[in-house]
């Protein structure tokens, strides 16, 4: 099974992550302390069909920039190990979905090379407690931990809430494409040998 735990420490956070990403009946547990970055990771999890526990306790008395970016950091980090070698992995994945008037749009590589292009215009600065600023800072920590090829793009939109939904729902759907195992690939899906 590609599965991976990982606990991560510093002076602002300890996070705790677990994913597994092929269960047949994903679980989800989620506690940061942030609520609406909850449901955005439970969108995520949902859309991507993979278990997904996360437990993190930061400095939310200064705000939630550490937390939303140092989960962002070890779910990368989770998600590198679970895949292993890539093996047989589809590789790239890519996902338009509709929130209402919204529309996001996310591609993907699992390349093994990290990049993050961002081109959201999110509107408001905060939804509820929440900066929305966060959303780029959390996906460009996860993009690059899990040495990946990330574009997320919204399309149009009016409600902050609903733009953000769209790429959190999208970036699920992606991920797994990404990772589903094709049985006609075999070895790596790269001319290079290697991901």
């Amino acid at each position: 099974m590609r599965e991976a735990a990982l606990e991560r420490t510093t002076a602002e956070t300890t996070i705790n992550i677990y994913l597994a990403l092929d269960e047949s009946d994903p679980v989800c547990e989620i506690q940061t302390g942030v609520g609406f970055f909850d449901h955005m990771l439970t969108l995520f999890a949902r859309h991507s069909r993979i278990s997904f526990k996360c437990q993190a306790d930061g400095d939310l008395d200064v705000d939630s920039h550490h937390t939303v970016e140092d989960v962002g950091i070890v779910i990368g980090k989770c998600l590198k190990e679970a895949l292993g070698d890539k093996v047989g992995i589809t590789r790239y994945g890519h996902e338009y979905v509709p929130m209402d008037e919204s529309l996001g749009f996310v591609a993907l590589d699992l390349s093994g090379r990290s990049y993050l292009v961002f081109d959201a215009d999110l509107g408001n600065p905060k939804v509820g407690d929440f900066d929305t600023e966060l959303v780029e800072e959390f996906f460009q920590a996860l993009a690059f931990n899990a040495e990946m090829n990330l574009h997320l793009k919204v399309l149009y939109g009016k409600n902050t809430h609903h733009k953000i939904e769209a790429l959190f729902k999208a970036f699920g759907r992606a991920l797994r494409q990404a990772i589903d195992i094709n049985p006609n690939i075999k070895g790596v899906n790269s001319t290079k040998g290697v991901l």
